[in-house]
């Protein structure tokens, strides 16, 4: 059920602890840390008390994750806890509390992830454009009571929130920038396919398919009324089923493939055309985005020294 959520989540728009810090508030962008303005004084959080020095002996907040040494507090994992809970209940998901636990460490160590990136890259943001997310995050709440009561119940202060609210606007510039990388075109191939749920079907199949004259297409037809299993045009790494996928570029227009066995059943593939240079759909292009953030995700775990802390 936590991969349920967190696919939700995604879906109703990106990062998990960006949704936390600021409650729907549109992602960051180049653009928008250069041109943002300022928000009005009514919608800006209080500003710290600088007039007092710092007493050496302050204890140290309590934190829930170090990642490459960087700190997040307790208080940003309490808040995200609060967050999953909620959302969990709003959708109608039974959850463990290891399962929602894990959802959100797991969030906040991609966005420190992310957000330590784009600060190695030169990422500076603006204070303006600081101000204007958090003058949405007033407005969401509607309005400064009721957004000061979020901030209590959530556990934040108002620096700890200005804390979570830049980091996670860091990890929004760096995560479109890995999306930029994304091509506009690339090599695709328009495939159609023939599924049954037994591999003496698909032999059977096969057999007509090899008989001289039969069409692919017209058999195909005999099992999806409706597309003929037309399967579009499609680059490599969008397909659910990588076998199919794999199948499909190696072959040339007009031959079919051998039968190939996946959890949805028994598949044949026909390549019906290839190019090399395709400009890719809208779908495609985010599907693939999805997988180079993932993978960029990966690695920089792979590499990051991570010490859980939270309870």
């Amino acid at each position: 059920m936590a991969v349920k959520l967190r696919k939700t989540l995604l879906a109703l728009g990106g990062l998990l602890i960006l949704t936390i810090a600021l409650m729907g508030c549109r992602a960051a962008s180049p653009a928008a840390t250069a041109t943002d303005q300022p928000a009005s004084p009514a919608a800006t959080l209080p500003a710290t008390d600088t007039s007092v020095p710092p007493t050496p002996t302050v204890t140290p907040e309590p934190l829930a994750l170090r990642v490459n040494g960087q700190g997040v507090t307790l208080a940003e994992f309490q808040a995200g806890l609060t967050q999953v809970q909620a959302a969990a209940q709003t959708l109608g998901l039974t959850q463990t509390a290891e399962e929602q636990r894990r959802l959100v460490l797991d969030d906040l160590i991609t966005t420190e992830l992310l957000a330590q990136a784009a600060r190695e890259g030169g990422f500076v943001l603006e204070e303006t454009a600081m101000q204007a997310r958090i003058a949405e995050a007033v407005s969401a709440q509607g309005g400064d009571a009721a957004f000061n009561d979020w901030l209590s119940r959530m556990g934040y202060t108002a620096d700890s929130f200005r804390t979570a609210a830049r980091r996670s606007l860091e990890a929004a510039w760096q995560r479109d920038q890995i999306l930029a990388g994304v091509p506009e075109n690339a090599e695709q191939v328009h495939a159609r396919q023939i599924l049954v749920l037994s591999e003496a079907a698909a032999q059977q199949v096969r057999g007509q398919i090899d008989q001289a004259g039969s069409n692919f297409a017209t058999i195909a037809f005999g099992y999806d009324l409706s597309t003929g299993g037309d399967l579009g045009w499609f680059p490599r790494g969008y397909l659910t089923q990588p076998a199919v996928e794999e199948a499909a570029f190696a072959l040339q227009p007009g031959e079919v493939s051998d039968i190939i066995q996946t959890e949805f059943g028994y598949h044949l593939v026909q390549v019906i055309a290839r190019e090399d240079n395709r400009p890719l759909t809208p779908e495609a292009r985010q599907a693939l985005g999805k997988q180079a953030l993932q993978r960029w995700l990966d690695e920089r775990r792979g590499q990051a020294q991570i010490e859980e802390l939270a309870p």
